[in-house]
């Protein structure tokens, strides 16, 4: 009973984390990872894989309840104009999808092995943030050339859908890079965190599926820790995505990369002054 409660704790502390840290340009993954070290794992190490990519299924439906109407090309509310533009946004996201699918599916397990390391989460944790800070510095509002999402060009799309491919390191950031190549390719930070959102669900949906398949049926224990996890990751994300949306109306980037920097600094002092591996 008490193995229970505590892993009760950690998974809504983990839910938490992957809620607020997976919108935030500021790493889920590489959060999760750090958080497991210091909190401890729940059941084996394989389920905390799995339980790391799966449990952001509850961050991307808050997205998909958010913006159902946005992404919905047969609400009748729509007039065609509206329907043609939304299937045109799914088109330019599964487009922009389809290279960090291909480039994940191909490198899953040999990533699980190689990068998910405390001092990887550390050095990308800081280069992301040195360049958020640089693109931010050098940002003019003349370089902006779209400003409306519903036209995006279908090779801005695909520009984002690549720097997405950055992503697959730990602690680089999904929203991070997505939002760094927006910003880069002459979107406005609207635009840029908006895609981002949506560039998520078929990524996301994928590679979750692509985890339970190499996982296995979990046990009914399993199961629950799991479904928990992605009910307060879901419950977390609505509060994150509206938090951002609101924030960047006003703001800009680059409280994001100065937070990255002082983070991965901590974790480069913690776990190499302690007996834990970096690399």
């Amino acid at each position: 009973m008490l193995d229970f409660f505590i892993d009760f704790i950690r998974t809504i502390i983990l839910g938490i984390v992957e809620g607020i840290t997976e919108w935030l340009p500021i790493s889920s993954t590489g959060h999760l990872i750090l958080i497991e070290e210091l909190i401890g794992t729940i059941s084996s190490d394989k389920f905390m894989s799995m339980f790391d990519v799966v449990i952001q299924l509850g961050a991307i439906m808050a997205v998909v309840v958010i913006y159902f109407n946005k992404l919905n090309p047969f609400d009748k509310r729509k007039t065609d104009d509206e329907k043609l533009s939304t299937i045109s946004l799914w088109f330019k996201v599964i487009i922009a999808s389809i290279s960090a699918a291909i480039i994940g599916l191909l490198l899953d397990d040999w990533m699980d092995e190689h990068l998910f390391k405390p001092g990887v989460v550390a050095i990308t944790l800081i280069v992301y943030g040195i360049a958020f800070i640089v693109v931010e510095n050098n940002r003019k509002s003349s370089n902006v050339k779209c400003k409306d999402l519903d036209k995006l060009p279908i090779k801005t799309a695909i520009g984002i859908g690549l720097f997405q491919v950055l992503s697959l390191v730990p602690g680089t950031s999904r929203s991070g890079s997505t939002i760094i190549g927006g910003l880069l390719l002459g979107t406005s930070r609207y635009v840029a965190t908006e895609f981002t959102f949506f560039l998520a669900i078929p990524v996301m949906f994928g590679a979750s599926i692509l985890k339970i398949f190499k996982f296995g049926l979990p046990s009914f224990y399993e199961l629950v820790i799991l479904i928990l996890g992605m009910l307060i990751s879901f419950i977390v994300s609505v509060l994150a995505i509206k938090f951002l949306i609101s924030y960047i109306k006003k703001n800009n980037f680059k409280i994001f990369g100065y937070y990255r920097i002082v983070l991965g600094i901590l974790v480069l002092l913690y776990f190499g002054l302690t007996e834990h591996t970096l690399f």
